[in-house]
């Protein structure tokens, strides 16, 4: 039989630390209650105050302004327009009848908005607390609503907001287009300066908090935007309207694949101007109406969006920095101060011209195919004679020849402050796999690739003492006060030469200008010294030509250089540099009239 266990009962010292344990937990319960019945009737208005004012009520975007862009002078070529959207609350403004009554009727007042529309409006959007009634008001389309909203009688308007933005405006449309870029919607420069100073011309978005204060009123905080700097360029606008409309000309009588003026001041590396024919609308650069340049309605109507990109990619893309081609005979003053550099040549020299040479086994012909006869090294030059230079080519050698190539900036990249300038590492022969045709061809500008910024700085320095200067389109960074903080001071790379030859080569570019292929060049009033070119494009068989005339003035003291470029001219002869030649002679007119170069004595 189990035994039952014996029942342990509590005995007294148990009985009291339960008792002990109980009540602690009770008072504690009752301590908790108490301080929440103070808190939350005694000192309601107090935490609740705390509470909402540590809630931000709203927080709006105050844009920053994009830098401008200047010219040389000051004048503005790209500027942002501060624009107003007006943005309701329909749900705030039917809360209370009299403030709708009072908004309604300043909207109608200050605004001189339809008010039949304007109550339509609200009505059908009850619930919204955000609705775009209008957008890209201007200031004065505004500025009467804004003055009486902070007025005490514009206290009862509510549901009113007028957010700022920005818009880039260019007011001279086209000019300069493929210089200057153009700005995206997320405010991003696209091509040009835009692009290539982004960075500088932006600045920081600041912000604009409503919050309610301790009393409970409606209360803000600003934090001020900064602006972007504004850029003071070296671009004339008067020269570069010059060349502009002088190119217009030409390709309205005549037409080409493409051209290209560019302007520069040869004793600092700064651009005046910079033209292509293909040009666009800098405020809407993705119209359809830019495409029409080049192609009819019904061909751009059957283009995919992905052609359509690819075209004004193009079209965007500046010519004068991006593409590349073979310069031609413009290239041989660079010949011949190889030659008078090294004391290869004198000065002195005579050459016989049969109209060809042949060459590693190939024929390779004359500018002049019947031959030039006797002539001097100056009319090597003046004459545009592939034979000579070819014949000075080979007495310099490859050594030599390359050793100048690069030393004048050819096959490696300028420096220039444009997006995209193009890549020419590898379009030079180098030493090692240069053969005898290839020097000889090379000697007058062929079989080779440059592009117009690198034979124009390189040429600046031919004619100006031998200083090569880094090309730059800017001169200038300035604040939003207008205040200085960075002069972009001309950069002197290297020297190429000395003043001796460039004195000799100036003497005989004036030749080619006075009694040579660019006689078409001559100016009443200012002497003028240049170098034609003429570059059989690849393939040779095609019979396709780029024509060019690289042009400056005055000689002894030059202060302009033009270049002129044409590729597959459409009327007349693709051979015709003379064309090339008239167009450099009216811009350099022009210009030495706009920077006003005392006459040549």
């Amino acid at each position: 039989m189990k035994r039952r266990k014996k029942i342990k009962r509590l005995n007294h010292a148990m009985k009291m630390r339960t008792i002990v344990s109980v009540s602690f937990i009770a008072l504690l319960f009752l301590i908790l209650i108490g301080r929440i019945v103070y808190f939350s009737v005694f000192k309601k208005d107090i935490y609740e105050k705390q509470v909402l004012t540590q809630q931000k009520y709203t927080s709006t975007t105050i844009p920053y302004k994009r830098g401008d862009i200047l010219d040389h002078n000051g004048y503005i070529l790209a500027t942002s327009q501060k624009l107003y959207n007006l943005i309701l609350e329909p749900k705030n403004i039917l809360v209370n009848k009299e403030k709708k009554k009072a908004t309604i009727n300043a909207l109608v007042k200050y605004m001189k908005l339809d008010r039949e529309k304007l109550t339509d409006f609200i009505q059908a959007h009850p619930d919204s607390y955000y609705s775009v009634y209008k957008v890209d008001l201007s200031y004065s389309q505004v500025a009467d609503i804004k003055s009486f909203m902070s007025t005490k009688d514009g206290e009862n308007v509510t549901g009113v907001h007028l957010f700022e933005h920005y818009e880039r405006k260019y007011p001279n449309k086209s000019m300069a287009s493929q210089v200057i870029g153009f700005v995206s919607n997320e405010n991003t420069g696209t091509g040009g300066i835009e692009q290539y100073y982004n960075s500088t011309l932006s600045g920081t978005d600041g912000r604009r908090y409503s919050y309610l204060n301790e009393e409970l009123e409606k209360d803000s905080s600003v934090v001020e935007p900064q602006d972007g700097k504004t850029v003071v360029t070296t671009i004339n606008s008067n020269i570069q309207k010059i060349a502009e409309k002088r190119l217009k000309k030409f390709e309205e009588k005549y037409g080409s694949k493409g051209s290209s003026i560019l302007v520069m001041n040869p004793n600092n590396g700064e651009v005046y101007a910079m033209a292509n024919s293909d040009t666009y609308d800098l405020e809407h650069p993705r119209d359809d109406s830019v495409l029409r340049q080049k192609y009819s309605k019904k061909e751009i109507a059957s283009m995919s969006e992905k052609k359509k990109t690819k075209i004004f990619n193009e079209i965007w893309k500046n010519p004068i920095v991006s593409s590349t081609f073979e310069p031609g005979s413009t290239y041989k003053p660079f010949t011949v101060a190889a030659g008078l550099e090294e004391g290869i040549l004198t000065g002195k020299e005579s050459y016989i011209c049969n109209g060809y040479q042949v060459v590693g086994g190939h024929t390779i012909h004359c500018s002049h195919r019947n031959g030039h006869g006797k002539i001097t090294l100056s009319q090597a030059i003046s004459l545009s004679c592939n034979d000579a230079l070819m014949q000075i080519a080979a007495k310099e050698g490859k050594h030599v020849f390359c050793k100048y190539q690069r030393a004048f900036g050819f096959g490696s990249n300028t420096g220039i402050d444009l997006p995209a300038e193009a890549q020419t590492s590898g379009l030079l022969h180098s030493e090692e796999n240069m053969g005898a045709a290839d020097l000889a061809t090379n000697s007058f500008g062929q079989s080779f690739n440059c592009s117009m910024i690198q034979l124009a700085s390189g040429f600046c320095s031919l004619i100006n003492g031998g200083q090569y200067y880094k090309p730059h389109v800017v001169r200038q960074i300035r604040d939003e006060q207008g205040n200085i903080i960075n002069n972009i001071e001309p950069s002197v790379v290297k020297q190429t030469i000395s003043k001796d030859t460039s004195d000799k080569l100036k003497a005989y570019m004036k030749q080619t200008v006075d009694s040579g292929t660019g006689t078409d060049a001559k100016l009443k009033d200012y002497s003028v010294g240049g170098k034609t070119g003429t570059a059989e494009k690849i393939p040779r068989s095609k019979k396709k030509y780029v024509v060019s005339f690289i042009g400056f003035a005055p000689v002894k003291n030059p202060k302009v250089v033009v270049y002129v470029v044409i590729d597959e001219i459409q009327k007349g002869s693709q051979m015709n540099t003379k064309l090339a030649v008239k167009i450099a002679k009216d811009v350099l007119k022009g210009s030495l009239k706009e920077l006003k170069v005392p006459k040549s004595k």
